[in-house]
C-alpha cells in the first residue's frame, strides 16, 4: 500500500512533517510503516550542498548522505532509513545511464518515459518493502513525499511516474495525497491557491483523495465545504492542519479528523484502522506545552543564518530537555562575532553581543561543520568553557576544536592547528587529513554511517554512564580529518582524556575533562544528533542539558558513578 503526499502553492509547508505524523499515526494503528523521500534536484545527493542551499545533511547508518526529511521520519517513526529511501534525480539518471553504457537496452532508444519513468517506479516498489523498523518484518505502508511543488519543471518525471505507478499497483494500493495552503486574509480564508493547486495536478493525471490545508486557524465549514465542491473531495476528505505549539501535536489532530478511517476506507485496510493508540506521544506533547522552568542552551556556529542547518542539533537539544522536564530556551551565536573584530565584518557591539550570550547561557554545544571561518570563535568558546567550567559538548569540528585549544593553551603549542585550516601547521599539526580519503572528490567520500566507539577499559567516563555503561557504541559519522594520532599520548596524559576510540584503537572518539577538574566538558568525534528520538533522547546531549540544569550529580550518583574527587568544580559565569 502507498500513500503519496505531494505540495502546492509554496513550499516548506510542512510534508515532512506532515508525512512523519501520518506514519505515527498508522503504528499507533499497530500497522508497519516505511517513507520515501523523492528530491527532484539532478545531485546524486544532498552530500556536496551548502547548509545555506538545503538544510543540513542528515546521515543514515549505511552512510547515505540525505534530505533532512529523512530525520523527521526516524525521529517520528523510529526507524532506520537507507540511502535509497532518498531518491533523486540525479540517482535516476545515473542508474540509467549507467544501464545504458552497459547495453542493457540494447537496440532502443532511451527516453524519459518509458525508461526513465519505470526506473522510478521500480526503485520505489524495491526499497518499499526494505525492513526498517528492527523486526525484520516487512512494511505494510509506503509513505512517499514529493518535494517542490506541483508546477515545478524538475518534478514532473516524478509525477508523470507517480500517475503510471497508480495503474500498476492498483487504485485499492495508491492513496495520493495534496498539502496546501489556505491564507487568511482580511479575516477570511481563501481556497483559490488550493483549487489551483489541486486543477494543476488534476492536469497531469493525478486526482487526490485526501487534501490536508495548512492555515494559522481550523478551516471553517464553509472553507471545507468549498475546497471539496471544487476540488473533488469528500468533505471529509479535507483535513485541517493549522499552527500548533508544537509539532508533536499533528498525530493527535489527524486522528482527531478521522484520517485513520478515511485511510481504511481509500486503501481497503477498514478493519486495521483502529483508533490509534498515541498516549505517550500525546502525553509528551501536553508536556512540552506546559514546562515552567527552562534551560538556556548556546550554538555555536557558522550556518546560524539558517536554523534549519542544524535541525537535528536541536531536535537532539530539545528532546533532551523534555527529558529533564524543562523548556529549551535555545540562544545562538554567530562563531565569528566572539573573534576579534579585526579582518572580520561584525561590529564591536555584535562581539559583545555575542560574549554576553556565551556568559549568560547554562551550556554551550559547538556542533560540526567545515571550512575555517569562524573556527577561531569556537576555539574561544571552548577556551570559556573549559576555564569557567561551563558545561560543554563538542561534536565533529567541535570536539577537534576541544582538542586545538586544549593544545594551544595547556600544552603551550600556541601554533597547533587543523590541516584543514593550515596545511603547513606540523609539527604541532594536532588534526590531520585522514589518509584513506581521496582529496580529490569531494562527493561521498568521508568517513560516514554508522561506527563503532569502543570505551577504554578501566577509565571513568561520564559519557559512558549515558550510554548504559556499554562497552561499545553505534553512531553515525561524517567527517574527513581526525585527531592526529602521534599527539594522542602527550594531551591524554596532560589532562584531556581520550577515552573513547574506533575498534582499530588508532582513532579517536570520545575526549572529556575528569568530573574533578569540570562538570562536563565532553567532545565527540561523531554526529550523536542523528539518533536522537523524541521519547530516547541522544546521551551526549542529554548529559549536556542535565549538567547545564544542575542534575547531573544526581542522575551520575543514581547510576553509581564514583567521583574521583567530591569537590566536583561548579560554573563561573
Amino acid at each position: 500500500k502507498y500513500i503519496v503526499v505531494t505540495g502546492g502553492v509554496v513550499s516548506g509547508l510542512g510534508k515532512g512533517i506532515t508525512i512523519s505524523s501520518i506514519g505515527r499515526m498508522l503504528k499507533g494503528c499497530g500497522i508497519r510503516v516505511t517513507s520515501i523521500k523523492i528530491d527532484p534536484y539532478l545531485n546524486v545527493d544532498a552530500g556536496t550542498m551548502s547548509p545555506f542551499e538545503h538544510g543540513e545533511v542528515f546521515v543514515l547508518d549505511d552512510g547515505g548522505e540525505t534530505d533532512l526529511d529523512l530525520g523527521n521520519y526516524e525521529r517520528f517513526l523510529s526507524l532506520t532509513l537507507t540511502s535509497d529511501h532518498n531518491i533523486t534525480t540525479g540517482k535516476i539518471y545515473r542508474r540509467v545511464i549507467s544501464q545504458e553504457r552497459r547495453g542493457d537496452y540494447l537496440g532502443k532508444t532511451v527516453q524519459v518515459v518509458p525508461h526513465i519513468t519505470t526506473e522510478i517506479q521500480d526503485w520505489i516498489e524495491r526499497v518499499a518493502v526494505l525492513p526498517v523498523d528492527g523486526s525484520g518484518a516487512t512494511p505494510e505502508i509506503c509513505l512517499v513525499e514529493v518535494g517542490g511543488t506541483v508546477g515545478d519543471i524538475e518534478s514532473m518525471v516524478f509525477l508523470e511516474a507517480l500517475r503510471q505507478f497508480q495503474f500498476r499497483v492498483g487504485e485499492d494500493n495508491f492513496c495520493l495525497c495534496f498539502l496546501s495552503l489556505v491564507p487568511v486574509l482580511g479575516g477570511e480564508q481563501k481556497t483559490k491557491p488550493t483549487q489551483h493547486g489541486v486543477k494543476e495536478l488534476r492536469s497531469l493525471g493525478l486526482s487526490p483523495r485526501v487534501i490536508f490545508c495548512r492555515s494559522t486557524e481550523m478551516l471553517e465549514e464553509k472553507t471545507m465545504e468549498k475546497i471539496s465542491g471544487f476540488c473533488h473531495v469528500k468533505k471529509d476528505c479535507v483535513i485541517s492542519l493549522p499552527d500548533v505549539k508544537n509539532i508533536y501535536h499533528v498525530p493527535g489532530l489527524l486522528q482527531q479528523q478521522n484520517l485513520q478511517g478515511i485511510l481504511g476506507m481509500e486503501l481497503g485496510m477498514e478493519k486495521r484502522m483502529k483508533t490509534p493508540d498515541l498516549t505517550n506521544w500525546q502525553n509528551m506533547a501536553d508536556r512540552i506545552d506546559n514546562f515552567k522552568q527552562m534551560v538556556t542552551i548556546c550554538i555555536v556556529g557558522k550556518y546560524t543564518g539558517l536554523q534549519d542547518s542544524y535541525l537535528s542539533v536541536i531536535k537532539a537539544l530539545k528532546h533532551s530537555a523534555t527529558a529533564c522536564s524543562k523548556g529549551l530556551d535555545l540562544v545562538w551565536i554567530e562563531a565569528t562575532h566572539l573573534e576579534e573584530i579585526e579582518n572580520n565584518d561584525h561590529t564591536k557591539e555584535q562581539m559583545e553581543d555575542a560574549w554576553k550570550t556565551l556568559r549568560g547561557a547554562d551550556g554551550v554545544i559547538v556542533p560540526g561543520g567545515f571550512g575555517n571561518r569562524g573556527f577561531l570563535g569556537k576555539l574561544l568558546a571552548a577556551e570559556h568553557c573549559r576555564t569557567t567550567k561551563k558545561p560543554y559538548l563538542g561534536v565533529c569540528l567541535g570536539f577537534q576544536a576541544m582538542v586545538v585549544e586544549f593544545s594551544r593553551n595547556v600544552l603551550n603549542y600556541p601554533e597547533s592547528n587543523s590541516t584543514e585550516f593550515d596545511e603547513n601547521c606540523a609539527p604541532n599539526d594536532v588534526v590531520i587529513f585522514m589518509p584513506e580519503i581521496d582529496k580529490e572528490t569531494m562527493g561521498g567520500n568521508m568517513r560516514l554511517g554508522a561506527r563503532n566507539t569502543v570505551f577504554n577499559k578501566g577509565e571513568k567516563s561520564v559519557l559512558r554512564v549515558f550510554y548504559g555503561g556499554a562497552e561499545k557504541v553505534l553512531e553515525r559519522h561524517r567527517h574527513r580529518y581526525e585527531v592526529n594520532p602521534k599527539k594522542v599520548q602527550e594531551i591524554h596524559d596532560a589532562g584531556l582524556k581520550f577515552l573513547g576510540k574506533d575498534e582499530t584503537g588508532t582513532r579517536m572518539e570520545v575526549a572529556e575533562l575528569p568530573r574533578s577538574q569540570h562538570p562536563y566538558y565532553v567532545g565527540v568525534q561523531y554526529h550523536p544528533e542523528f539518533k536522537s528520538r523524541p521519547l530516547k533522547p541522544s546521551p551526549p546531549f542529554l548529559g549536556l542539558v542535565m549538567a547545564s540544569c544542575d542534575m547531573l550529580d544526581d542522575y551520575l550518583e543514581k547510576e553509581g558513578f564514583k567521583q574521583d574527587s567530591d569537590d566536583i568544580p561548579q560554573c563561573r559565569q
